[in-house]
This record gives C-alpha cells, sequence and structure tokens, in this order.
C-alpha cells in the first residue's frame, strides 16, 4: 500500500506509530519506505506531508491487521486526532517469489 497523509500533529502521530508498530508486526506488516514530505507537487491534499508504504505477506494478514481491535483502539486514540487527511494512493500484489532456476 502506498498512503499520503496530512499529518497536524506530528507528536501525536509519532505515539500512534510506536503504540501500533507491534500490532502491525503480530500480523507479519512492516514499514517498507517511510518519508517525511517537503514539498508536493501535485496530489489530491498538496498539505501531504507524510507519505510512506505498508508491506503485508498476503491480503488477509492485512485485512486481519486492519480489524484488530487493538488497532483500531491505538487508531482511534492517536491517529485520528493527529491527521486530518489520509489517502491510500496505491495497492499493489507482488507475485509470489519464483524458484532460482
Amino acid at each position: 500500500m502506498l498512503v499520503a497523509l496530512v499529518v497536524a500533529d506530528p507528536v501525536a502521530y509519532a505515539r500512534y506509530r510506536e503504540a501500533m508498530a507491534p500490532i502491525l508486526a503480530a500480523h507479519g506488516g512492516s514499514f517498507r519506505h517511510d518519508f517525511v514530505v517537503a514539498e508536493v507537487l501535485r496530489g489530491v491534499d498538496a498539505r501531504s506531508n507524510r507519505v510512506f508504504t505498508l508491506v503485508f505477506p498476503d491480503l488477509s494478514a492485512k485485512q486481519r491487521f486492519f480489524a484488530d481491535e487493538r488497532y483500531r483502539e491505538v487508531r482511534a486514540a492517536h491517529f485520528e486526532p493527529a491527521v486530518v487527511h489520509h489517502e491510500i494512493v496505491a495497492e499493489f500484489t507482488l507475485p509470489p517469489a519464483s524458484e532460482p532456476t
């Protein structure tokens, strides 16, 4: 998943990331790339100041993570007050790794 955010409260967002990280890891997910944006040239919301990719081993792991009640509680407590806009820019499904020949 490629995600863009407008983070209005970086301190609260940092608390969100710290609290959600072990839940994400428990579902096999991780941040592959994570950027603080200095300038937006084009986008749905030109205030976007954070862009990252989230990866999961498979679709069911992603669905379990976002449905996890612990994650939902962390999101409500920290993400929602900190982020004024979020957008899933793209989602990709990578093919399974092939065996070397």
